[in-house]
């Protein structure tokens, strides 16, 4: 894909009032691009290229990390953290750019998906095999687009076409409406995907079946817990995500025996992996980065023996596990090995200059324990006997807390280069839990906890014991099944969405994360519609807010 193509696609999407973009780039455009474009086989693989870079504007970003991360029972602020989106202060409002900067780009690029279906029938210089998985794959994009909005927002407005003149006026579809659409979109590409991520000639992140079948699941379980649902839809997510795991075999995907290589820096192609967001180093294509890596790090560099390193990370210190995470969710750390393979525990010595003294001797060597935390409550005897700094969870602070380690990148360019590690968005195991939740949704719990079971007992490896990691049936609940979600998928940018689903997001908020209990309200279960978007319809009715912003 040339550079100049991609710019093109880019800002002649970007060129239109409802998706957000900015007044200067509507009355002063970059391009004399025109919808024919797309009829030439250069414009409409362009198209398709630029729709799938979008995901970069979203995936990795710092907007989408915060609209899904803290303020759950999983995250909350760290040092560095936004307290106010965070702990849904009333400073929390519509004009936060996290908003828009999800907002935007969705729309942005849902018009790009919309240049390429819509001119599929017309374009020239491809054959007709060719044509047809290229649109799928605009419309399984499309899909993922539209999800994330009606989420986040509620109803939205839906723009089926792509639109080549700028408008001042927009409504809102209702959810309904929305997701009707997304699951068409879903069919229509499932149709025409190749079958799996991992056939010969799938590059890494490109749309397959198997993707757009676990997301159809995810979407059919999401529709069925709220004001759309359709009597058929726990049902419909089930067979769906039987089906995914069903044809594991046959379409060379599956679990992986270990935990720790499904996030292995280096292995995210691997069978587990059903779709990813690619990123990469040529900043022509990369202009929005990847910060996964940093904002999970404690600040460690504030503390004795150890200084900035690529091994650690740099330290944004935006999100930290809350007690509930650490102590109660991971309440097993013997037999359930994912604890330790999710959340680092050691930072070994890496500059003399800063390790202490007794006497004028140093108290350990440079390449020894700095600090350890151990996840599980010692002594004060002990603390106050260790050569290093010894943190049980009742010590940690805004800057002394386990990192995160899904998406730490040593072999980025320098020190406080964001990664290029491609971000991994739906995967296997996630597929069992849908299975299992839509299961238990219809009084199925047999299969609810078949399913549960196939992903605790890989957590056990290799160390644990896979048989005291088997729950019964009669143990299975929509608690029980977020507590799981959030042992295999947390910091996974999921949790916000999956407490919304289940409305399960007020309650779970006040009872485990202190520093959001007192603020969080039911309105809190939408995002706010961003204010730009209200404040650029100028024609005909005003673009309504949702309750209480």
């Amino acid at each position: 894909m040339k550079s100049y193509l991609y710019q093109i696609i880019i800002l002649a999407s970007v060129a239109i009032v409802t998706s957000g973009c900015s007044k200067q780039l509507i009355e002063e455009p970059k391009s004399s691009l025109t919808p024919q474009f797309f009829n030439t086989a250069q414009g409409f693989q362009s198209g398709l290229d630029a729709a799938y870079a979008g995901n970069r504007n979203l995936w990795g970003t710092e907007n989408l990390m915060t609209m899904t991360v803290p303020g759950t029972d999983e995250f909350k602020s760290g040092g560095g953290g936004n307290s106010n989106f965070n702990i849904y202060a009333s400073s929390y409002d519509a004009s936060s750019g996290f908003l828009s900067g999800v907002w935007n780009p969705c729309y942005t690029f849902i018009n790009t998906c919309n240049g390429v279906i819509d001119n599929g029938a017309t374009v020239t210089g491809l054959d007709a095999n060719t044509v047809k998985q290229k649109v799928a794959e605009a419309k399984f994009l499309r899909a993922n687009y539209y999800f994330l909005l009606v989420r986040f927002f509620g109803p939205v407005t839906l723009s089926k076409n792509f639109i080549s003149e700028p408008s001042t006026s927009a409504n809102r579809a209702p959810i309904a409406e929305v997701y009707n659409f997304i699951v068409q979109d879903l069919k229509d590409a499932i149709a025409g995907l190749p079958l799996s991520p991992t056939q010969t000639g799938v590059l890494p992140g490109k749309a397959t079946a198997a993707a757009a079948s676990h997301l159809l699941a995810k979407v059919y379980l999401t529709r069925a817990y709220s004001s759309a649902k359709q009597p058929d839809d726990f049902q419909n997510a089930y067979n769906t995500a039987k089906g995914v795991i069903d044809n594991a075999g046959t379409w060379n995907i599956g679990l992986l025996p270990d935990f720790a290589s499904v996030y292995a820096e280096g292995n995210e192609a691997n069978k587990e992996v059903l779709w990813s967001v690619q990123h990469t180093p040529n900043l022509t294509y990369n202009a929005v980065s990847n910060e996964l890596n940093f904002h999970y790090v404690m600040g460690y560099e504030n503390f004795p023996g150890l200084v900035r390193s690529m091994a650690y990370g740099r330290p944004y210190a935006r999100v930290q596990l809350t007690n509930w995470l650490g102590n109660v969710c991971f309440a097993d750390k013997t037999n359930d090995t994912r604890y330790y393979k999710t959340f680092q525990s050691v930072w070994l010595s890496n500059s003399a200059d800063k390790i202490p003294k007794v006497n004028g001797v140093p108290k350990y060597a440079l390449g020894d324990t700095a600090i350890y935390m151990p996840a599980v409550d010692v002594t004060n005897a002990k603390i106050n006997a260790s050569r290093y700094l010894l943190v049980p969870p009742r010590n940690y602070t805004l800057q002394l807390f386990p990192t995160m380690t899904k998406y730490q990148d040593t072999k980025r360019a320098g020190i406080n280069d964001p990664s290029v590690r491609p971000i991994i968005v739906y995967r296997l195991a996630e597929t069992y839990l849908i299975a299992a939740e839509a299961a238990l949704n219809l009084n199925d719990n047999f299969n609810a906890a078949k399913y549960i079971n196939v992903v605790r007992q890989r957590a056990a490896f290799p160390t644990g014991n896979a048989d005291a990691m088997i729950i019964t049936p009669a143990q299975v609940t929509l608690d029980y099944i977020l507590d799981e979600r959030a042992r295999e998928l947390c910091g996974e940018q999921t949790r916000w969405l999956d407490l919304v689903r289940t409305n399960k997001l007020v309650e779970r908020v006040k009872l485990y994360n202190p520093d959001a209990a007192n603020n969080i309200q039911d309105r809190h279960t939408l995002r706010p519609i961003p204010q730009s978007q209200i404040d650029r319809i100028i024609t005909g009715p005003k673009y309504p807010q949702n309750l209480g912003f």
